[in-house]
């Protein structure tokens, strides 16, 4: 009985944007191509240190991260966000602290000599 309910409120899950996986990825590229034209705009507006080619791979990277999503509700849900971030960042609502903080190294190496062990309390 619990199975039947599951699949009925599974049913009744209505979409976000796409009603389906085809509709979803068509978004997903329109989105992608839409901040790919406007790369060269938003180096220049923000002056940042960082060539447009550097910010097209950090582009790539991004979208690429949720690549494996299959769920069209999860991918509508980015697609949503991913629009909410262009319109800020077009219009100049984020400042350029908050640009690069996406070129922010993910991974800070480890220390190596004696004293930088000890201040972040590391053996």
């Amino acid at each position: 009985m619990t199975s039947q309910a599951v699949r009925k409120t599974l049913k009744e899950v209505k979409p976000i944007l796409s009603l389906n996986r085809d509709e979803a990825r068509r978004r997903v590229l329109n989105l992608y191509k839409t901040w790919y034209r406007q790369l060269p705009y938003i180096v220049q507006t923000y002056d940042i240190p960082v060539s447009v080619d550097k910010c097209k791979k950090k582009l790539r990277e991004e979208f690429t991260k949720y690549s494996e999503s299959n769920d069209i509700r999860l991918v509508d849900m980015l697609v949503i966000k991913g629009q909410m971030e262009l319109k800020e960042v077009v219009n100049v609502w984020k400042q350029k602290g908050h640009i690069m903080a996406y070129f922010k190294d993910t991974v800070e190496p480890k220390p190596k000599d004696f004293l930088s062990k000890f201040l972040n309390g590391k053996d």
